[in-house]
């Protein structure tokens, strides 16, 4: 039995000393303490729940949707070493035979630490595409929603819709209990992102982007996310995605236990400046700042231990993003019995850092 001490992050997202014993794979116990029964090192350390991210395409110079086991393997290595212990990469919009592809190499590989496939794109609007490729754009289409989920394996959790499409509220409504829906890319109003939240959509992917802006007499699709507090919000704290302002008062909106931080990162992260490629088009990268030729951003070049760092200097309470960064996206996907919070009988995805966070080790 593995014993690992230091200040413990609790369920509650508060910090105590304590001991967290591991056997195996599981948190056998959690034991707390008084400051003083803890080295000198041990003061010195945070125990935190492993992180979870729910939407990225890449890392390490591989995606997703390379459609290889070498790239899921990659992708799943760079992510555990960096402390983001589960994870849901993510498609981009291509043609349906290279999703079911990519779906069955994930489906066959699922490398520890895969928790499931975010599916973004292709039901998504062509006038807030972004990054998408718009030739592959279709329109809301349960056969192949259900044709990639069985090339899955089952492992499709999340869908990302845009609801002002043609069949996309009667897909929400019926599917809702099989899928969890989010709405992305979408020129909605708030009166159809309001029936998309009603009919059973419980997500906003990447919150500000690739959506109309909230507006005092057209609040939009982030307006009616505020209202149903069962509505969980993405957003990217990379520094370039959403300025500091806003993701503080994302937090007061919407409260911490409903926003998800995600990197939304692409194959650039953890790897130099240069020029990349996202969903088959030419991404330039340099610093944090992936865009494509027509200066769209594409992603993001940070993993969501740095984004979670980041959301931090810009005033958000270590507790409030390490929820955010943990149990929010892991109760997203359903996984919060297992991981998001260092708790007996979960998962012991460990991450060691110093007070100043830096990471020491992950287990």
């Amino acid at each position: 039995m593995r014993q690992i001490k230091g200040w413990v992050c609790t369920p509650d997202f508060s910090f105590r000393p304590g001991t967290v014993a591991v056997e195996g794979e599981r948190i056998v116990s959690v034991a707390y303490c008084e400051p003083e029964k803890l080295s000198a090192e041990e003061t010195h350390k945070y125990l935190l729940p492993g992180l979870v991210d729910i939407h990225f395409h890449g890392c390490a110079g591989y995606d997703f949707c390379d459609g290889t086991a070498e790239a899921v393997e990659a992708i799943a290595v760079y992510e555990r070493t960096h402390g983001i212990t589960t994870f849901c990469p993510t498609t981009m919009t291509l043609p349906a035979e290279d999703l079911l592809g990519i779906c069955r190499t994930a489906a066959h590989c699922r490398p520890k630490g895969m928790a499931g496939i975010y599916l973004e794109g292709p039901f998504l609007s062509g006038e807030k595409c972004g990054a998408q490729a718009p030739a592959y754009l279709r329109l809301p289409d349960a056969e192949l929603l259900f044709a990639l989920q069985e090339a899955a394996d089952g492992m499709i959790r999340i869908v990302a819709v845009a609801p002002e499409l043609e069949g996309a509220l009667p897909l929400i409504e019926k599917e809702s209990m099989r899928f969890r829906f989010s709405v992305a890319h979408t020129c909605a109003d708030y009166d159809t992102a309001e029936k998309a939240f009603a009919a059973g959509a419980k997500q906003v992917t990447h919150l500000y982007n690739a959506m109309p802006p909230y507006l005092h007499r057209e609040p939009g699709v982030i307006g009616a996310a505020a209202d149903h507090d069962c509505v969980s919000v993405e957003l990217i704290c990379d520094g370039i995605h959403v300025h500091p302002n806003v993701v503080r008062n994302t937090f007061r909106l919407f409260g911490e236990e409903r926003v998800i931080l995600i990197s939304d990162s692409m194959r650039a992260a953890g790897m130099p400046d240069g020029v990349y490629t996202l969903g088959g088009q030419t991404v330039h990268v340099t610093g944090k700042l992936a865009t494509l030729e027509s200066g769209t951003i594409a992603g993001s070049a940070t993993n969501l231990w740095d984004g979670m760092r980041t959301a931090v200097s810009m005033g958000i309470p270590l507790q409030a993003a390490l929820r955010a960064a943990t149990l929010n996206p892991a109760r997203a996907i359903g996984m919060e019995r297992e991981v998001g919070t260092l708790e007996a009988g979960k998962k012991a995805d460990i991450l060691v850092t110093d007070r100043e966070l830096k990471r020491m080790q992950v287990f």
